[in-house]
């Protein structure tokens, strides 16, 4: 579904990415791990339209989209979840999730998105209980819940989330773990950056261990925690 073929990037001057190849297939969890400033949130941002790429190509359901626009992404079925958890904190649960779906349009897609809003709350099922609360009212983990939440209302195809687990406590990180595994019943395809491998070991198919904007190691996340 995703393929990375020696992609080149850059912050400035800085180079961030240096000649990066992966795929990820449908239906899979893949993860990118590796120590700060490695290149694993320049990679997500390369996919997603975010950082042009200055050499190489990404192709996404075998189609070029390197060149594409973050909004045409979007409508290609590309769903990113910043790390700062991006909601609008003024507005209330419900209404969040709505801006998620807000490039679905017609009868059929109005029945398929409260279809969809019932699946976020099975997921998150505290997104319900409050679903009528200001969202800047929320914890770390709720907040993250919300976003992975509205992601998910846009109908994506490859969902992109950048640490979902940061300074979450431990039962949080299994929730949050357990609710990308259902949305990969859904059929959503994710790549997730985690910097502890031992959150993922039982989520992700596939690893790629990043350093100074190179992939160094690709393999299974038990078996790059045994190697370790």
């Amino acid at each position: 579904m995703l393929e990375m073929i020696d992609v080149y990037a850059n912050y400035g001057v800085v180079q961030a990415l240096r000649g990066i190849s992966l795929h990820v297939e449908q239906g899979e969890i893949a993860a990118l791990i590796g120590p700060h400033g490695s290149g694993k949130s320049a990679t997500l941002k390369a996919i997603c339209g975010l950082l042009p790429v200055a050499r190489g190509e990404i192709l996404f359901a075998q189609q070029l989209i390197h060149k594409d626009p973050m909004e045409k992404l979007v409508g290609r079925g590309i769903a990113y979840v910043d790390e700062r958890r991006l909601i609008f904190p003024s507005m209330s649960v419900i209404d969040n999730l709505v801006l998620g779906a807000y490039r679905r349009h017609g009868k059929e897609q109005k029945e398929k998105i409260e279809q969809d809003m019932q699946t976020v709350f099975e997921l998150f099922p505290i997104l319900e209980e409050r679903k009528k609360q200001t969202a800047g009212t929320f914890s770390g983990g709720e907040k993250q819940m919300l976003a992975i939440g509205r992601a998910f209302m846009s109908s994506p195809k490859l969902l992109l989330l950048d640490c979902p687990s940061l300074r979450l406590a431990p039962v949080l990180v299994r929730k949050v773990m357990r609710a990308i595994s259902e949305l990969r019943d859904q059929g959503v395809t994710t790549l997730l950056i985690e910097q502890n491998v031992r959150a993922i070991v039982n989520v992700a198919g596939r690893a790629y261990v990043m350093e100074e904007g190179k992939i160094v190691l690709e393999g299974h996340p038990r078996d790059l925690l045994a190697a370790q």
